[in-house]
């Protein structure tokens, strides 16, 4: 499991793929997301610009990200 401490109230759901190094860019980021290949909180997400909070987790590729 990834921890990604967040600095403020939120962060776009792409802008967090990207920072925890999970896609090496924002295009790949948004396509992704639009394929239905994320998911928050345990359900399929297809909002690129999606507002991930503290608590929230993400899932990509067997991977999950907690933001704390």
């Amino acid at each position: 499991m990834i921890k990604f401490k967040l600095e403020g109230e939120f962060i776009p759901l792409i802008a967090l793929l990207k920072a925890t190094s999970l896609v090496q860019s924002g295009g790949e980021a948004q396509s992704i997301v639009e394929e239905g290949l994320v998911k928050v909180n345990g359900t399929t997400e297809d909002r690129k610009r999606l507002k991930v909070r503290v608590g929230d987790k993400v899932e990509f590729m067997g991977k999950i990200i907690e933001v704390i």
